[in-house]
């Protein structure tokens, strides 16, 4: 045999081998365990599996998955009719749907159209409603049962992701995961919504504290007077330095009067030295005196005593000093030993968890990363022994399944203070400027998304970067502020390289709206496909001054971004003072420097907007 015949025999075995290791990891279904609902009696477990498309069944008792049962999506959230009879699923999908469950036999006997991802689904105390929130429509969505069709949306600020209801089921409590609005100024944060459910409209918006953003879970005390939201509370406007005492991120619990609603105060649940990152679920025991919340960054759980937790609020709002750091009610969100003797962190044994239900004196969370639903005795006086309870086969976990699980795990982080995913939610944006060191101090920029960041280098606003590979590995240098092995980084860019975009929410069925049709051939005409080619993710990869810059950025090249999934990711420009993308196209674009918009009538803008918007 020749040498080229044996080098050519070779590299067919190799193909063959990778071809077989790729099938063999495409094959590989994880079950992502993200949401759950228990039954009256506390004895069965309805799970989302995200990745498996399906509701697992979990007797309790056994620790046992008696039944799956398939889905139409991604499921997102459960909620169970009163009488036990029904499960809804909210799919996460463009075409949004509930899924209906008949049960016992665990069988989908009707879909409910909803809106764009629908999630967090919660029923009326008489089961004749359905509540959800439709994320990427920006609305909440109310659904009459009788006739099984979606009556009415209320609009929300932005991205409503988790939500809770008065015991009377006169109100609707929404937490929107993200901040809305410029971030150039001196504040930028999340916000709660009230819905008045007979109105059918919000009554009120509940600031809460500057940088809160990622806000994941709510739920209402069982005496319904107080309401309580987990999110990450960011230091946006300190520059990247250092990560101790909570410099970049912490991580908050925000209590809501319902009565009087409005927020009575945030405290920390890191601990002085000790982040506690991407709070996400919350829930109460049953008898009001404990209030848990599910750490997806750090794998555990906090256990908080609420009586003790609001005696120390009402004596820090009476002007009495309760803890060197707090003297006022003002000083509770920056207080990071508030929580000293009133909390515990239980370590769970599984990774990433999110939703979580309590039954008698037992948390049961959702471990999203090793398909297990996690099991904790909180009332042990000794420290309990966390179980995890598998929900199929252990599988081996693939390059970018490792890649995902390290994005999203704060171990990766000097005292566990965030994970990547702090910063890029869903791997996405927190909608807030960051001092990053790359480029000085002094000159902060909006949060990119990790979508196509592999595929349209360079990396970082300002282009500083030649590829996202370095940024990656950069990134967990000064901002995680670790040294790991490159097979970590290779793990993380694998994961963000299999990133596909959300469709938008602006297309209907898939299509382009008549004004976006407008739009895309006002976009030929103004030049933006100059710039923004369609053939290429809608970025030459080019650095440009288009006349954006100020201040000590001003007359700066800056990198020309991805036009894909741009409607996710507002506000806009580096800095993000443009709310909308109206105000690119217009008041900020001197001299037609970013497109030839001047002479655009308005209505021509807003179809020009809403082209860019669907891409």
């Amino acid at each position: 045999m020749t040498f080229k015949k044996t080098i050519k025999k070779f590299t067919i075995i190799i193909s063959i081998f990778v071809f077989t290791i790729e099938l063999l990891e495409a094959r590989t279904v994880y079950l992502s365990p993200c949401a759950m609902a228990i039954d009256k009696e506390g004895k069965t477990l309805y799970v989302a599996e995200a990745s498996a498309k399906k509701v697992a069944v979990l007797d309790l008792a056994s620790g046992k998955v008696t039944k799956n049962i398939s889905v139409s999506d991604e499921p997102s959230g459960i909620a169970i009719a009163p009488d036990g009879s029904m499960l809804y699923v909210t799919i996460a999908a463009p075409e949004g749907v509930v899924d209906v469950v008949k049960l016992p036999k665990g069988k989908v006997i009707d879909s409910i159209d909803t809106g764009h991802t629908a999630v967090a689904p919660v029923l009326s105390p008489d089961g004749k409603m359905l509540y959800i929130c439709n994320r990427y429509n920006n609305n909440v969505g109310i659904i009459d049962l009788a006739s099984r069709k979606q009556i009415a949306t209320v609009p929300v600020i932005r991205e409503p992701f988790a939500m809770t209801m008065t015991q009377d089921g006169k109100f609707l409590l929404v937490a929107n995961l993200l901040p809305a609005g410029a971030t150039d100024g001196e504040y930028a944060a999340a916000s709660v919504s009230i819905i008045d459910t007979a109105a059918k409209k919000v009554c009120v918006e509940i600031k809460l504290p500057n940088g809160s953003t990622s806000l994941r879970g709510i739920c209402i005390s069982p005496d319904g007077k107080y309401a309580y939201v987990t999110h990450t509370l960011s230091r946006y406007q300190l520059p990247t330095t250092q990560l101790e005492r909570g410099w970049m991120n912490t991580s908050a619990l925000s209590i809501i009067d319902v009565t009087e609603k409005k927020l009575l105060n945030s405290v920390l649940l890191d601990d002085v030295d000790l982040g506690a990152a991407n709070p996400w679920g919350v829930a109460f025991t049953a008898d009001g005196k404990t209030i848990c919340v599910a750490h997806a960054g750090t794998h555990e759980i906090s256990v908080i005593n609420k009586d003790e937790l609001h005696a120390k609020l009402e004596k820090v709002a009476r002007g009495e000093k309760v803890s060197d750091a707090s003297t006022t009610a003002a000083d509770v969100p920056n207080d990071l030993s508030f929580l000293v003797g009133l909390r515990k962190r239980l370590k769970l044994a599984g990774n990433g968890p999110r939703g979580i239900v309590i039954a008698g004196t037992k948390v049961y969370a959702a471990e999203y990363f090793t398909d297990t639903i996690g099991m904790i005795d909180i009332t042990s006086e000794a420290r309990p022994e966390p179980q995890s309870i598998a929900l199929g086969p252990k599988q081996e976990l693939s390059v970018v399944r490792k890649g995902e699980t390290y994005f999203h795990d704060a171990d990766f982080c000097f005292q566990r203070w965030q994970s990547c995913s702090t910063c890029h939610p869903d791997a996405r944006v927190d909608a807030l400027n960051w001092d990053l060191l790359n480029d000085g101090i002094g000159n902060p920029k909006q949060t990119k998304t990790m979508l196509l960041s592999h595929k349209t280098g360079p990396a970082m606003i300002s282009g500083i970067r030649e590829s996202a590979e370095i940024a990656v590995r950069k990134g967990m240098q000064f901002i995680q502020f670790v040294v790991r092995p490159e097979e970590d980084a290779v793990a993380i860019d694998e994961y963000l390289k299999t990133l596909k975009p959300i469709e938008s929410p602006y297309l209907v069925k898939g299509r382009l709206s008549p004004a976006a049709k407008r739009g895309e051939k006002l976009y030929k005409e103004a030049k933006c496909a100059t710039c923004h080619p369609s053939s290429s993710f809608y970025t030459d990869m080019n650095r440009y001054n288009v006349g954006t810059g100020i201040g000590s950025e001003k007359d700066k090249e800056f990198d020309t971004p991805s036009l894909v999934e741009i409607w996710s990711s507002a506000p806009y420009l580096y800095d993000g003072r443009s709310v909308t993308m109206e105000e690119v196209l217009t008041k900020h674009n001197a001299g037609d420097k970013h497109g030839k918009t001047s002479d655009l009538k308005p209505e021509q803008i807003k179809d020009l907007a809403e082209y860019v918007l669907s891409l």
